[in-house]
């Protein structure tokens, strides 16, 4: 629905992409940030869609899930977003969907609305969830990269980096960490708990033109550095306690370096009474299409944290004080708009009812009795697959 965003890409990367899986809207223009526009879009086009996702799933040698790319704030990226996760998790039950997903700065007077009724499709119809926001993804642009004012195309180096580290493994695999089962079982421990937060350094010219230069970094380095609160991609509270923690290094590793920095890395990180103290570790080798010469080790680490809930619950308040007023409702609730579960009024009620009680697992998830409360039936969509762990620090 955005042709000045494809025809962009066209133009920069169009040979990496089929042509007959790039979708522009016949009729021009975007879903002028309205959710329900953008849902409403996919369902008129719901079998011109699926046939695009049947292609690429037949260009697969080995199909383990997908791995959506969106923005929860405007109309494009969280209407049609979530009419894919549906759809997928519909067509799709026994295969993962992870999402990438980019929360906005309130630069759209509607995003509370659009990303609460997002977020009921994330929490209900996808395995896992890696969360950027734009504040903090500006805010790591301006001190890593050489830019004064940051634009979106400097924060999209940050998110791409983040997913070809996140990836490595998968596409440069290894004994252990070389499935999305494999990395996803480790970090979500139960199905309701799969929001991620990432951090990574350093930013270097391998993923990331303009970045600073940096003298040669070791796995030590990178394991202690990748603690700090100011790599994290998304706003989140410094208070918050740990379920798990993932951290894939690439780049020439010394085993004791990363023996060394485990050490002193548990002693920094807090977690929930009911885990184990344990910084999962997935080895990861550099894309031979790199520069050779540059001897940077590069790490990323995906925590499952309580501390999403800041930006939960920020997100909460934005949307009541907003839906308090009655504010734009009438964007939603057209006459041409079919819902689910009858009209717009029961989807925000029932998007904000999966949100809250989501924050309120989260809350329960510090308690040690946790787990003893969790309904076995309730728990049947876990991913089982339990993932090789190279470093224990239990």
């Amino acid at each position: 629905m955005e042709p000045r965003v494809i025809n962009n890409i066209r133009s920069n990367s169009g040979s990496l992409f089929n042509p007959k899986n790039i979708y522009v809207a016949p009729e021009g223009g975007g879903a002028g940030n309205k959710w329900a526009e953008g849902y409403h879009h996919a369902q008129r086009h719901e079998e011109e869609f699926l046939d695009m996702v049947n292609r690429e799933i037949d260009a697969c040698d080995s199909f383990e899930g997908f791995q959506l790319i969106h923005s929860v704030a405007g109309g494009t990226g969280s209407g049609i977003g979530s009419f894919f996760l549906q759809e997928l998790s519909d067509r799709f039950p026994k295969k993962l969907v992870q999402t990438y997903s980019v929360f906005g700065a309130s630069e759209v007077v509607v995003q509370p609305y659009n990303t609460v009724l997002t977020l009921k499709r994330l929490i209900e119809n996808s395995d896992a969830n890696v969360v950027f926001d734009n504040n903090a993804l500006m805010s790591i642009a301006s001190t890593n990269l050489q830019v004064s004012s940051p634009s979106y195309t400097d924060t999209n180096k940050l998110i791409s980096t983040v997913m070809s580290a996140a990836t490595n493994t998968l596409r440069f695999p290894g004994y252990s960490y070389n499935s999305l089962t494999s990395i996803l079982s480790t970090l979500i421990p139960t199905p309701d708990l799969h929001f991620l937060i990432a951090s990574y350094t350093p930013f270097t010219s391998d993923y990331v033109s303009n970045a600073h230069e940096i003298r040669r970094s070791t796995a030590y380095d990178v394991i202690l550095e990748v603690l700090d609160k100011k790599l994290r991609m998304c706003s989140c509270s410094d208070t918050g306690m740990n379920l798990s923690v993932l951290d894939i290094i690439i780049g020439e590793i010394e085993q004791s370096d990363v023996q060394k920095a485990l050490v002193k890395a548990r002693t920094r990180i807090n977690y929930v009474p009911w885990s184990s103290s344990a910084i999962h570790m997935a080895l990861g080798k550099k894309s031979p299409f790199l520069n050779k010469s540059h001897k940077q080790v590069s790490g990323l680490m995906l925590a499952n944290s309580t501390s999403i809930l800041k930006l939960l619950k920020k997100t909460l308040s934005e949307y009541d004080q907003l839906k308090s007023r009655g504010a734009f409702l009438n964007n939603y609730s057209r006459g041409e708009y079919e819902f689910d579960h009858g009209d717009i009024s029961m989807e925000f009620d029932e998007a904000r009812e999966t949100l809250k009680s989501t924050m309120n697992e989260y809350r329960d998830s510090e308690d040690l009795s946790y787990l003893d409360e969790i309904d076995p039936d309730e728990d049947a969509g876990q991913i089982t697959e339990s993932a090789p762990r190279d470093v224990d620090m239990t």
